[in-house]
């Protein structure tokens, strides 16, 4: 059986996580830290990247978009989280790259808080960053009220730009508070309400 290596306090495993059910693909997690537990995620990978998806031939691939490209390739397109339609896939691309900017940013922004000592902080760099994050979560505002999210293939109750979008809104608030303020963005708040009750969010929560 396939082995998902990482942390559910990562939105980047949690995302692939939530995929790879949805898709239907058996796999059993491991949450190995890449922080508390590094000896141990070398032997699974020695780049100490998660996600890590050990394959049942022991092939470890990493980066949560490359996993899930492989993974959709497994699962075929009559479970795929993309819309089939062209101009319906590329509007699902474009905001799912959105969000997974929102997460990296907003990563970074816990990195220089929990990591870095005070004292060591670059005010102007972090300022940058904050202001990327709320780039990125205004431009997916503005594409949530032109149109409503891509439907995916499959029968599946949400897709992929939809997941990523709610994985990125739940990180970023579970973790910088007031940072992004719901308030400013309503329509991203109910979405990952109603996204963090279907049971695939549910049966891996952030942690």
């Amino acid at each position: 059986m396939m082995q998902l290596i990482g942390m559910l306090d990562s939105p980047f495993v949690r995302r692939t996580a939530i995929s790879l059910q949805l898709l239907g693909l058996a796999f059993e997690s491991r949450p190995v830290s890449v922080f508390r537990q590094v000896d141990e995620f070398r032997r699974f990978n020695p780049v100490v990247k998660a996600p890590t998806l050990v394959l049942d031939d022991g092939t470890a691939l990493m980066d949560s978009s490359l996993i899930l490209q492989h993974a959709e390739a497994l699962a075929g397109p009559a479970r795929s989280l993309w819309p089939a339609a062209p101009a319906e896939r590329v509007r699902a691309l474009r905001l799912t790259g959105l969000a997974l900017a929102a997460c990296e940013k907003a990563v970074q922004l816990v990195y220089e808080r929990e990591l870095r000592p005070a004292d060591k902080r670059h005010a102007p760099w972090t300022d940058r960053v904050h202001g990327q994050l709320l780039a990125a979560w205004e431009a997916i505002d503005a594409e949530m009220r032109r149109a409503a999210l891509p439907v995916a293939a499959g029968g599946q109750p949400i897709g992929q730009a939809g997941l990523t979008i709610a994985v990125a809104w739940h990180f970023t608030q579970a973790l910088l508070p007031g940072v992004v303020a719901p308030g400013d963005f309503a329509l991203q708040a109910a979405h990952s309400a109603q996204a963090e009750a279907l049971p695939p969010f549910a049966a891996w929560p952030h942690a």
